[in-house]
């Protein structure tokens, strides 16, 4: 009886981690995502572009800028479905400029959510727009000529 118990007990207890990493946040990587379990993001925090490079890329017009950015998901849009299909969502960055992230899936895989006020990473390339800027190129480049980006999200790689 008491080995029932004590078993009783840690599925119990795996149940509730469970459902508290739920309620955390945490998004395990969709079913059909080539996701890489990479680990913590903060690791990325030494890498990240400084936003004054980007603040700059866009009071100057510049574009064509390898990126790597750190931003709170701060709206979710319809993908765009002309042409090759984009995940698109907006990121604001610590100094409240936003991005529009335009991810293509029909290369890259799709990241799972993304639920707003959560932190996002992404490197890619960033291209000047009246609205703030947009960073595309998140994914493998199939021909291999441009740099290989990415979205991290919670941990788990999608390109």
């Amino acid at each position: 009886m008491k080995a029932g118990r004590t078993l009783s007990f840690f599925v119990l207890l795996a149940g509730l981690v469970g459902i508290v990493s739920c309620e955390a946040g945490h998004a395990p990587p969709a079913a059909e995502a080539e996701a890489v379990d990479v680990g913590v993001d903060s690791v990325l925090d030494r890498e990240v572009t400084p936003v004054s490079v980007v603040a700059d890329a866009f009071k100057n017009n510049t574009s064509n800028i390898q990126v790597l950015m750190k931003g709170t998901v701060t709206r979710v849009l319809a993908d765009d479905v002309s042409g090759d299909k984009h995940q698109r969502f907006i990121i604001t960055l610590s100094n409240k400029q936003t991005l529009l992230v335009a991810h293509n899936i029909d290369i890259g895989s799709r990241v799972p959510g993304p639920k707003l006020n959560t932190v996002i990473y992404v490197f890619g390339e960033y291209e000047w727009n009246a609205d703030g800027g947009v960073v595309h190129w998140t994914h493998v480049d199939p021909g291999g000529t441009h740099p290989a980006g990415w979205i991290q999200y919670f941990g788990y790689r999608y390109q």
